[in-house]
């Protein structure tokens, strides 16, 4: 009797799993999801992801443990700073200060500077992004890593990085700020896909790129 009740039991449940989801497709996940959750980390163009914290001057920071954080440039700041020949980065043991210079970019014998995303003591240098300058555009939160740094003060300093929520409306500030100035920067932009060309003020010789990069690397005097 025992066993008459639980396969009727059993029974009962599967016809009324088949009436709930009769007519139903399973639940499969798209190929394309992965390419669209890649889209929501390209702002205006650019790549911006979201695992990574950002500083006003472009430049981002990844914390790697505690009170140890990793740093470098924008994919916006590579792409304005382009064809780089020349990192000049601060030495380890340097005590870097959160707003203030960092490292400078040189090019066709001109140079500009962007300033840390954090205050701390500078711990590593990427040795490799020195020896391969280009390295900075190519991979800019991978292999163009600039530097680590050791944080004493985790909350203070990275309480004055742009909000998480704001990261979206601040890039695409930029973004129109620069084809303001520049809309030669706006079609270099369109004519690759939507996406930034390698060099955005390559072509456009009367660009002061000292200037204009100082604008938005907030080294501007």
């Amino acid at each position: 009797m025992t066993v008459i009740l639980v396969l009727v039991t059993f029974f009962a449940f599967v016809a009324l799993d088949w009436m709930l989801h009769r007519g139903k497709q399973p639940v499969t996940v798209p190929v394309a999801e992965s390419a669209r959750t890649a889209q929501l980390d390209r702002i205006a163009g650019f790549f911006a992801p979201q695992n990574v914290r950002y500083h006003a001057g472009h430049a981002w920071l990844q914390r790697e443990r505690r009170n140890i954080a990793r740093a470098g440039a924008d994919e916006f700041a590579a792409a304005l700073a382009g064809a780089i020949s020349k990192i000049e980065p601060p030495k380890p043991g340097q005590w870097v200060r959160q707003g203030q210079k960092a490292w400078t970019l040189y090019r066709n014998g001109e140079k500009t500077e962007m300033v840390s995303p954090i205050e701390g003591e500078v711990l590593e240098i990427n040795q490799e992004v020195l020896q391969n300058p280009s390295l900075l555009r190519d991979d800019p939160y991978g292999r163009g890593w600039l530097m680590t740094v050791h944080v004493p003060d985790e909350e203070s300093t990275t309480r004055n990085l742009i909000p998480k929520n704001l990261v979206s409306s601040w890039m695409q500030d930029a973004a129109e700020r620069l084809y303001a100035l520049q809309p030669a920067a706006a079609y270099a932009t369109a004519a690759d896909g939507g996406e930034p060309a390698r060099d955005l003020l390559a072509g456009v010789p009367e660009v002061e790129w000292p200037a204009v990069t100082k604008q938005f690397f907030l080294t501007a005097e």
